[in-house]
């Protein structure tokens, strides 16, 4: 595969069929219903892969750091050895709607927080997969072997609520517009953003057809600064502004993982409305 942080589907159909395959990982989620991911994967899904889970495996129970807070590092380390990732083995992850959001946290937590060295996300996802000739199953793959991987988690990449106005720098929202602006919103009960962000909703990383834009054109559009710290309404999207910036090759932004919801949980907070 190439070094991008991205595969395309012919590029992947290639590293499947050679003799060092990558584990591929299908995290397709449906934020209104916990059990649809899994039920997706067991439908169909690119041959080989396992599922991945948005609120068993790369969340923990909302509280304490918003709707969807990062797991610990124990569970996730767990998760990493129960599916058999290592370092040694190159890994993909896809989705299937939103602009591959799911598959931008899967992404993010392998590559940006745990340290794994060649993780990819499949550029289209599914619909991408399926329009290259790529073929579907439905047979569950046997488990995978077990690793023994101790992942060196790098907590500076995440930012806790306590340092996010005291150390400056830009703060890039990933929801739309109309949520940011406190127009409407749809999931947390408290509408706005938090002061001094600036939008860039996370749809506009793709062209029309689902994919990333080019590195160049990524690169003219991304908000810059010095420090940048992204966040989005549970840390989902945010992964994916984050994701933007490793395409286009510039310094990966922090994320704030507790996002809007986890803002919001101290009336004490300023908040923001309009542009």
């Amino acid at each position: 595969m190439n070094e991008s942080v991205l595969v395309t589907a012919e590029e992947l159909r290639q590293s499947l069929a050679g003799d060092r395959p990558p584990l591929v990982l299908d995290c397709r989620a449906r934020l209104d219903a916990a059990a649809a991911g899994k039920r997706l994967w067991q439908e169909s899904h690119i041959p080989g892969s396992y599922h991945l889970d948005m609120d068993r495996d790369l969340s923990r129970p909302p509280g304490d750091g918003g709707r969807h807070p990062l797991p610990s590092h124990e569970a996730f380390a767990a998760t990493i050895q129960r599916l058999g990732i290592e370092p040694q083995r190159a890994v993909v992850v896809y989705d299937d709607r939103g602009g591959q959001l799911s598959a931008a946290r899967a992404w993010w937590m392998l590559a940006c927080w745990a340290g794994h060295p060649d993780v990819r996300v499949l550029d289209g996802g599914l619909p991408a997969w399926q329009a290259a000739g790529g073929e579907l199953a439905t047979d569950e793959p046997a488990p995978s072997l077990s690793s023994q991987w101790q992942p060196d988690f790098d907590d500076t990449m995440i930012i806790p609520v306590r340092d996010l106005l005291e150390e400056g720098g830009l703060l890039v929202d990933a929801r739309g517009e109309a949520r940011f602006r406190g127009d409407e919103e749809p999931i947390d009960a408290v509408a706005g953003h938090i002061p001094g962000a600036v939008c860039r909703p996370s749809s506009a990383n793709l062209e029309a057809d689902g994919r990333f834009k080019s590195p160049q054109r990524l690169a003219e559009e991304l908000p810059g600064a010095d420090k940048v710290t992204a966040y989005c309404g549970s840390g989902i999207s945010a992964c994916h502004d984050i994701l933007a910036y490793a395409v286009a090759g510039l310094p990966l932004p922090r994320l704030y993982a507790g996002s809007w919801s986890d803002w919001i949980r101290d009336p004490s907070r300023p908040i923001a409305t309009g542009e």
